[in-house]
């Protein structure tokens, strides 16, 4: 038997039953830190954009691009927590003196910062 341009390249088989697979893997890559911006973008491209991400997967390019998401939103929502919490006023003062209104505004900052970055940067093509 005449072998395939796989096996002459170094590719080998694997016997399942009836089918030969390909022996395949993706190349070592290094490890990234992902947090949760990174992960909710991986969520993103798996849902809606599953050939991008496939081949980002492939490419070995996925990992840093989750990696490069997660630090562009941390950066950001640091940025614009403190701004947001400037322009509303909420101050260590505010805190020690009225604990509820504190955590209201800040909770309120928090959504508002999340969803410019889900809109910006997480759900961007």
């Amino acid at each position: 038997m005449e072998q395939t341009l796989f096996e002459k390249n170094g590719g080998t088989y694997t016997q399942q039953g009836d089918y030969l697979l390909p022996n395949v893997k993706l190349p070592d890559q290094p490890e990234f830190e992902i947090g949760v911006w990174g992960n909710r973008r991986r969520q993103y491209l798996k849902q809606h954009h599953r050939v991008k991400y496939y081949s980002m997967l492939t490419q070995c390019t996925l990992y840093p691009h989750l990696a490069d998401i997660d630090a562009q939103a941390v950066h950001l929502e640091e940025t614009l927590v403190n701004q947001f919490a400037e322009q509303e006023g909420v101050t260590e003062q505010l805190k020690a003196e009225n604990m509820p209104l504190w955590v209201r505004k800040m909770n309120s900052i928090h959504k508002q910062v999340s969803e410019i970055i889900l809109n910006n940067i997480i759900y961007e093509k």
